[in-house]
């Protein structure tokens, strides 16, 4: 049901130049040669198609008008340019698979309430599409690539193919009115930053998380309307180093107010200096946010009668020097 309009969208500039052809010969016909219009217009159709059912002037060359042979050859020439770039379109539509799929994706992300958008799909973005997968969050991909367009679109994944400096169609086409969330994953600073003003501008209200690969950049982000900015550089430097220093690192987490902070686990052996000890004890070095005893998470941490026992998982939330004092204690290393 989408192949007709999608079909018309694509082909609409030929099909006015040539109506324009058509309608400028039947004034041709009409005004040199006296047809009436149907008469006139059938005149333009056969001329302009080659079939020829009207010769102006029976054919004799030498005594057509100048100036209806010259708009005779413009119109000519106008049409068969227009007649095979509406044949090379239509081509191009259909074997590229683009002719229904283009209109019923766009129909199906229309449908779409609280997605996320994900702007770039190299590197980061793909490991992004890939989580929220995982956990079944809804999410359209918006990139300038038309390679991974067609890749991303026969996986049926929801995609926005972005011309060069359409920021705010391409955006409107993935949703944003509708979505909750943009994340900014582009390999290139600029473009994240641009396509971030443009959602902005579009919806003031959305959450927007974006990468930056300059560190530098980090202030120019938030000021282009990013909520959280991750600079992926740092990123990766900290969970390098800090799994240098903690062997049982699950995590990091990135946080204006309380700074960097790491996440880690260790299992507590039967000679730790731990064995015994409340979990508030552990605080002066890290905040216990997890207990696994037995293969179960024990739901109450707070309960202060709650001791550390040997073979227990601890789950520590803290600076990388506390975590790793605590992981000698629990003789982990």
């Amino acid at each position: 049901m989408y192949a007709p309009m999608y079909l018309l969208k694509a082909l609409y500039r030929q099909l006015i130049i040539l109506g324009g052809m058509f309608g400028l010969g039947a004034a041709v016909f009409a005004y040199y040669n006296g047809l009436p219009p149907l008469g006139a217009l059938l005149a333009s159709v056969s001329t302009i198609t080659t079939i020829g059912i009207y010769v102006p002037n029976n054919g004799n060359f030498y005594t057509i008008n100048p100036a209806e042979e010259v708009l005779l050859i413009v119109m000519i020439v106008v049409s068969v340019g227009a007649a095979a770039s509406l044949l090379q379109a239509t081509v191009n539509a259909v074997v590229n698979g683009d002719l229904a799929r283009g209109e019923a994706e766009k129909s199906l992300i229309k449908r779409m309430k609280r997605h996320t958008i994900i702007f770039g799909y190299a590197n980061v973005g793909r490991y992004v599409a890939d989580k929220l997968d995982e956990i079944g969050v809804d999410y359209v991909v918006i990139t300038h690539d038309p390679a991974i367009r067609d890749v991303l679109a026969k996986k049926k994944v929801r995609v926005v193919l972005q011309q060069e400096n359409r920021q705010m169609a391409a955006l409107k086409e993935a949703g944003i009115d509708e979505a909750s969330t943009l994340i900014a994953t582009h390999e290139r600073d600029s473009e994240n930053i641009l396509t971030m003003l443009s959602a902005r501008r579009l919806r003031p209200d959305i959450r927007i998380v974006s990468v930056v690969h300059d560190e530098q950049l980090t202030g120019t982000a938030k000021n282009a309307g990013a909520d959280v900015v991750v600079p992926s550089s740092v990123s990766v430097g900290h969970l390098l180093a800090l799994s240098a220093v903690t062997r049982d690192l699950v995590g990091i987490v990135f946080s204006e107010k309380v700074g960097t902070k790491e996440i880690a686990q260790f299992s507590v052996f039967k000679a730790s200096k731990l064995v015994g000890k409340k979990l508030p004890d552990l605080t002066r070095l890290a905040h216990v946010i997890g207990l696994v005893r037995g293969g179960e998470l024990i739901q109450n941490v707070f309960d202060p009668g709650l001791t550390i026992k040997e073979d227990d998982t601890l789950l520590l939330f803290g600076d990388p020097a506390g975590l790793h004092e605590l992981e000698s204690e629990a003789e982990a290393l």
